[in-house]
Formats: structure tokens, sequence, C-alpha cells
């Protein structure tokens, strides 16, 4: 099968091809689909440029959420399907077009949602989902600044404020020319960093915004106590910038201003706690096919050009979700058949 390959570390593209790879075979509790669609995610970058902990292995395959349909189910796996169309966590190996998954982390897609809207759920929407209602406790009225605001989760985040009920939504670019792209993702004020940036957002949010999401590590985080209200929360689930000092913690503002700092982790969360990452990714589902929550993404035709989409997001030249098209979707018709085919690959293969 043909898969996106890493060969190792690199700031650039030069170390990224796509390969012949032998495909993944399920074990207990796994499934393999025929992917589709994948995400394109700004950690596939940081595997890329060989931060500790995002390639557990070189040559690496990046890609951590897939769409398609089941193609092979694994022992112990309960209520999937051959044939079923899927959204689902990837390990890693999601930009190929057959990616291996957990059975606790693959959902149903309902009829309504496409495929290429189904690819950017796990990482993008399920993130932005529970950044607010778990690790920021966000509330009915509250207001929000965002950093990165035009990119995949900053982009969901805009649409997903509103439709919990939230109030102002402020977010930050890395470059003037973004600030456009921030607004049209539905940002009542969007601000390039730089400058008096913590004076600009206290301006904007009348003293201090409820809840910070910052994705930037730890280079923001005096702007973050700077603008963060009495009771307020900062959210770090990233660390885009690749720093690794960690500064010291103000206690005395923390206390002061009962503020609270908790980090987040989509990937990490997935691995330990599948159920609750499995539950967002069915949640934000229900939201796209019920209209109530509307994504865009710009979709890549084949895995030949993801690594250009790679090298926009490392030099901070992307704007919103990109998701790379890896197979054919086939019909309803074409599915009875691959469901039948792979039911007899199944059986034949664990006679």
């Amino acid at each position: 099968m043909r898969a996106l390959v890493m060969t190792a570390p690199s700031r650039g593209c030069d170390r990224t091809q796509v390969q012949d790879v032998p495909e993944p075979r399920p074990g207990a509790g796994e499934v393999t689909i025929d992917v589709t669609h994948a995400g394109i995610n700004f950690l596939d970058v940081m595997a890329r440029r060989g931060d500790e902990g995002y390639a557990r292995a070189w040559p690496h395959v990046p890609g951590l959420e897939v769409a398609g349909t089941v193609r092979e189910v694994g022992d112990d796996v309960t209520g999937l399907t051959v044939g079923q169309r899927v959204a689902a966590f990837s390990p890693g190996g999601g930009l190929a077009e057959v990616a291996l998954a957990r059975a606790a982390l693959t959902v149903a897609v309902p009829d309504r949602v496409p495929s290429r809207i189904a690819a950017a759920a796990p990482v993008m929407l399920a993130s932005a989902l529970l950044l607010l209602t778990d690790a920021a406790r966000f509330r009915q009225g509250e207001s929000v600044l965002v950093h990165s605001a035009s990119g995949g989760v900053g982009s969901a985040l805009a649409q997903l404020v509103p439709a919990l009920g939230g109030g102002l939504r402020i977010g930050t670019v890395g470059r003037p020319e973004k600030v456009l792209s921030a607004r049209n993702s539905g940002y009542d004020v969007a601000i390039a960093r730089g400058g008096d940036l913590a004076g600009e957002v206290r301006a904007a949010a009348d003293g201090g915004v409820d809840v910070v999401l910052d994705p930037l590590g730890t280079s923001m985080l005096d702007v973050d106590l700077a603008v963060t209200a009495p009771g307020g929360r900062i959210v770090l689930f990233g660390n885009a910038d690749g720093g690794r000092e960690t500064p010291p913690l103000p206690l005395e503002r923390l206390i002061g201003g009962n503020i609270a700092i908790s980090g987040f982790s989509i990937s990490r969360l997935s691995a330990t706690v599948p159920g609750r990452a499995a539950g967002a990714l069915r949640q934000v589902l229900d939201l796209i096919a019920t209209g109530r929550l509307d994504i865009a993404v710009t979709e890549v035709d084949s895995l030949d050009r993801v690594p250009e989409v790679h090298q926009l997001l490392a030099e901070g030249r992307g704007n919103g979700k990109y998701v790379a098209r890896t197979g054919a979707e086939r019909t309803g018709a074409e599915r009875t058949g691959a469901e039948r085919t792979g039911a007899e690959r199944t059986g034949a293969e664990r006679s």
C-alpha cells in the first residue's frame, strides 16, 4: 500500500516521501480502515522536526485521524463491521491507504457527514470540544481567547464557542495577513501578535477573558496571565513553538487571581482514556450531522501533496484545516461488495 513516510527528522520536506509499505493487520481489539481521507495536523510537523515523543521510531508514517470504511476487524471487536463508514483516532500511520486503529477509538460516521469532514473530527474537533468542556470547564456566556486562531483547532473553537452558549471570541494570529482568516472563521476580534497584545486583548474583553486556550507552549504565558480575568482558566495544549524552558509560575498571581493553569493532550487522552476521546468524537459528528456545527476544510487530492501542506504549517502560512484524500470513496453498492470481500478475506485468513 502507499503511505507517507518520514525517513528521518528534518525541518523541511526533503525526508518525506510516498512509499510502498506493508499493509497493517489488526490485533485483538483493533480494526484496519480503508482510508478515504486523513487529517493533516501540526502534530505531524512536530514529529517531522524530531520533537520528543511525536515519532516513536524512524522511518515514521504520520497521521493521527482518518475516515473511511472498516477493512478488517481483529478478535474481541464488537459493534464494528467490515464496510462500515467510520472515523478514528490513529496511533500514527493515518496518512496511508490503510490505517490501523483501536476499536475503542473508532466511531461510526452518520450518513449526513461527508468523509472529508469526518477525517477532521478526531483530532481537530474532538480536541476543540474537550478543550472547552473538560479542560477549561467552560460555562455559558464566558469569553474565550485562542492563540493560533486561524489554524484547524482555532477555527473549530470559533464555531464551538457559540454552539455551547459562549460569549466573546478573541483570536490571535502570528501574521497580520491571517487576521482576515481568523475573522472569517468566526472570531469577534482577531489580533496579530506583537506590540501591546495584552493591552489590546484587555481592551477588547473589557478587562480580561474567562478562558485562554494556548497551543504555543509557554512562550505566551506572561500574556495569558496578564489577560485572564479573576477566576479564569488557562489551558496549554501544545508546544508549537518547540520551546523547552518552562518559566517559574507566579504563584502570587495565580493564587491572588484565582487563576488555574492546566494542560491538555488529545494524543495522551486517547491513549489513556479512550472512552472520553471516543465520546467527544461521537458528539461532534452528531453536531455536524444535525447542522449545529459547520466546519470548512481544505482538501488536497493525494498523499503526494501532503509534504507541501506540512511545510505551510511549519512556516505558519497555513489557514484552517487540511485533509488529504488518500483513496476513492465507494458508492453504497461498492461498499456492499467490499463487505462481502472483506468478510471472506477475514474468514479465510483466520481459518
